[in-house]
């Protein structure tokens, strides 16, 4: 079985956008930057380290860089079994099985970060990683340190992040490496992420995540509040907001992957934090990063190399005798016909909607069953948007 990973925030870099500029998989940062209402294209080309630090442009650039690289794997005809992603991430694999659209995805992201920086300007924090110490010392420190410091990111065995006051971290990594610690080692952040001091963003977020009312998915996500795989689109409204103040369990979703039985773990992202992560829980593993075009040939070797999975269905290709399927002709968002509906009896040729402009034709006739793509979902070439009976 195999699951996508989705990067957080401190895996952009500069120039991270230029491998793509020349692939079809750019566009989505041409869309990006029109919900973003943001050069999007010139944040991932030319903004330097110190300008991607800000959480706004950190978070908004990792999250189009990861859904860029899987719309690239997508047209490769891969899919997952599971998702999963790191704070930040956990909105990427939302969009990437459409509990959110792709522009509601931006929305909420920046919606997220904007409140998220607010709170640090609020709350001045930092965070540290902890290393070469078991989780429950960890916790322990933090606790004899008698200040306003947590652990934020149970990351895999042996590396543990805290954060809170400056002072606070300070205080608990002296302690941590009293209690064995090999290495304490401060993170390049503005903020105290995923403690009680980011509690002022929940309300905002809170608003948010109710417009953007998160969708059913036939691929689950696995939660970092939680560690549990989720597939019902009401959950994501509690468990988005208690994540901004909640540690992220990440070492417990690897573990809870592999109970589940999954072998490969593939990064789409910028960097490959996620994948040495995977190295060191899951024994087992088969792992790969995948941030540039270069990385998809190497994609396609790695999948080749275990039990394929099943591919997606293609144009007049058998669902029972009498359903066929209709599928995209090209990428982009979908925007469903206003008049096409469940129940409406079409003939060949009829308009069922249209994706970046172009229409969706049926090559069937019949009477519509079900849209399988929703309105406002970023879709790939080939890729199923409705299903009907022929008689």
């Amino acid at each position: 079985m195999l699951a996508f990973t989705f990067p957080g925030q401190g895996s952009q870099r500069p120039g991270m956008g230029r491998p793509w500029a020349d692939h079809e998989s750019w566009e989505l940062v041409e869309e990006a930057s029109e919900y973003a209402e943001r050069d999007v294209a010139k944040l991932l080309l030319d903004a330097d380290a110190d300008e991607l630090k800000d959480t706004r442009n950190a978070q908004l650039t990792t999250f189009v860089s990861s859904l860029m690289v899987l719309d690239a794997a997508e047209r490769i005809g891969l899919e997952p079994d599971f998702c999963a992603g790191h704070s930040l991430g956990e909105y990427t694999a939302l969009a990437a099985t459409g509990a959110l659209s792709f522009g509601e995805g931006i929305r909420l992201v920046a919606e997220r970060s904007d409140a998220m920086h607010e709170a640090s300007l609020t709350y001045p924090g930092t965070m540290a990683a902890v290393l070469g110490l078991d989780d429950d010392l960890v916790e322990i420190a933090c606790r004899r340190a008698d200040e306003d410091v947590w652990v934020a990111n149970f990351n895999a065995p042996g590396q543990v992040v805290i954060a809170g006051s400056v002072a606070g971290v300070a205080a608990a990594s002296v302690i941590a490496k009293e209690l064995g610690a090999k290495k304490c080692m401060p993170l390049p952040v503005s903020g105290a992420f995923h403690t009680p001091f980011m509690a002022s963003a929940r309300d905002r977020l809170r608003k948010a995540i109710a417009q953007a009312n998160p969708r059913d998915t036939e691929v689950p996500v696995v939660s970092n509040v939680d560690a549990a795989p989720h597939d019902t689109g009401k959950d994501w409204s509690s468990l988005l907001s208690a994540q901004l103040t909640s540690p992220v369990r990440w070492k417990h979703c690897l573990l809870n992957l592999e109970a589940a039985g999954v072998t490969d773990y593939v990064e789409l992202g910028p960097g490959g934090v996620l994948t040495g992560m995977a190295k060191r829980t899951v024994d087992a593993a088969r792992t790969i990063s995948v941030s540039t075009p270069e990385d998809l040939n190497k994609l396609l070797d790695f999948v080749s190399a275990t039990k394929p999975h099943a591919p997606a269905l293609h144009e007049g290709e058998h669902l029972f005798a009498v359903e066929r399927v209709v599928v995209s002709p090209t990428a982009g968002l979908f925007s469903p016909a206003p008049n096409i509906g469940n129940g409406t009896l079409i003939s060949v040729g009829t308009i069922l909607g249209t994706i970046a402009g172009t229409e969706v034709r049926s090559p069937f006739a019949g009477v519509i069953q079900s849209y399988i793509a929703v309105e406002g979902e970023r879709v790939t070439l080939r890729q199923p948007i409705a299903w009907l009976r022929t008689s």
